[in-house]
């Protein structure tokens, strides 16, 4: 496989730190269009591998998490070229095609990269083992390895409490089996339907609270047969016929709302800001940020609406915005969950508390995030309080700033933090941008383009 090196790196927690202070800023400006969705990125690669015949991936993100999963496909025996910035080739070997790779698959800090390819390999008559750096190997894993346990799957090793790293044996014929997952978790409800694909009869995912719907696109958009039908007031079933002749398909990955996030809430903070995000993916249940701003008041303007790859895709014109705290209900939760350190950002600057209910899912992520947002708002002199999986942040205006914030290894810590210094009255400093490269490489320059003050 040929790809471009990382940005940056610090694969198991014990690379270099590059610390950095984000100053107030002058006003932001400029038109923008941030990295490709990751999510999207790494079910490309994916299913590119899984399908016969060739994938072309248009806008690919190149962050360390994609390339990671890149390398992964590779090893498993599928032929991943990079062809042009964010142009990619894959030539995939079929489902149950895998052949065992040589070394351990290495994830890096990619939460979602393991738990699909854990999937992704379950259906295939190799044994396979998982590694990633230091944040990584504490995540839960048993999530994903109870479910394909149960349809055949061998772990025949892992790390306490079933985490990484760990080694798992697949089978060329798993069983068919419906699940309800205990939590809202895209990872894991892909995880089992990627696994389906080599099920005999059908594989049924049933979800509480409906997750970001990707996997469900692109498998039909690769030729598997998937029913989507409602399951209580918030959530859905998936269906999925198994045994599907997947066909390698174009892919045009839209801009990543979870990267957006960031220069949007800049630009709602800066004073006399005024920017343009483009081709921003607008799919239903991934933009909770955007409708949660609007509620706060946000001037965002949604333009040019369209549909590019099957996702709903448009441009956004934010400009500084005065925000008033609002509730935000647990069940738009998982159309958020990368979203609230940069929404407890906002509402640190809102008039009135902002009260964020049901985040438990925050406490497994790249860092419990719950506590990391938490102990950064602290370091900035931010009032705030944590009841339980709700985080109530008091709001007031005016934020002093502060610093080094704590990131944990944590990209979205790093980026929110960094946000909070530009519309701050002091700066703020964060101890490591190093881990900004596994999904937005290019935020300390393109930040840069629109005025903002980081070094």
């Amino acid at each position: 496989m040929s790809s471009p090196a990382p940005a940056a790196s610090a694969a198991h927690g014990t690379g270099p730190v590059h610390p950095a202070t984000a100053r107030p800023s002058s006003a932001l400006s400029g038109r923008v269009r941030v990295p490709g969705d990751k999510s999207v990125s790494h079910r490309a690669l994916i299913l590119g591998a899984l399908a016969r015949g060739e994938t072309h991936i248009t806008g690919l993100l190149e962050g360390e998490d994609v390339l990671n999963t890149a390398k992964a496909c590779a090893a498993l025996g599928a032929r991943v070229e990079r062809i042009g910035e964010g142009q990619w080739r894959v030539e995939g070997v079929g489902v149950g095609g895998f052949s065992a790779p040589a070394a351990p698959l290495d994830f890096g800090n990619s939460g979602t990269g393991v738990r699909l390819m854990m999937g992704a390999v379950a259906g295939n008559p190799i044994a396979a083992t998982f590694d990633g750096d230091a944040s990584l190997r504490k995540r839960p894993m048993r999530r994903v390895l109870d479910p394909l346990s149960a349809m055949g799957v061998e772990v025949l090793s892992a790390a306490e409490g079933g985490r990484l790293p760990l080694t798992l044996r697949g089978l060329a014929d798993l069983s068919a089996f419906t699940y309800e997952t205990p939590v809202p978790s895209a990872q894991v409800k892909s995880a089992v339907l990627l696994a389906g694909l080599a099920a005999s009869g059908e594989t049924v995912v049933r979800e509480r609270e409906a997750t970001r719907d990707h996997t469900e696109r692109m498998l039909t958009h690769f030729g598997a047969q998937v029913r989507v039908e409602p399951f209580g007031p918030h959530g859905r079933t998936i269906t999925l016929t198994g045994r599907p002749a997947l066909r390698g398909a174009p892919v045009v990955v839209p801009s990543d709302p979870s990267s957006a996030a960031f220069p949007l809430v800049a630009a709602l903070l800066v004073p006399g800001s005024d920017i343009v995000i483009t081709d921003m993916m607008m799919n239903p249940l991934r933009i909770g940020l955007v409708t949660t701003l609007m509620e706060m008041g946000a001037r965002i303007d949604i333009l040019a609406e369209r549909t590019e790859g099957g996702e709903a895709v448009a441009d956004l014109r934010v400009r500084h915005s005065h925000l008033k705290g609002v509730e935000v209900p647990p069940e738009r939760a998982p159309a958020m969950i990368d979203e609230y350190p940069i929404l407890a950002v906002a509402a640190a600057f809102a008039d009135g508390p902002t009260a964020m209910r049901g985040l438990a899912e925050l406490r497994v992520k790249e860092s419990d995030r719950l506590a990391a947002v938490a102990d950064g708002l602290a370091v900035c002199g931010i009032a705030h309080e944590v009841h339980g999986d709700d985080l109530i942040v008091a709001g007031g205006g005016a934020v002093r700033g502060g610093g080094p914030v704590a990131t944990h290894m944590d990209h979205r810590i790093a980026m929110a933090f960094l946000v909070l210094g530009l519309a701050s009255q002091e700066g703020v400093g964060i101890d490591d941008t190093t881990f900004i490269a596994t999904s937005f490489p290019t935020f300390m320059p393109m930040m840069a383009g629109l005025g903002a003050v980081i070094r």
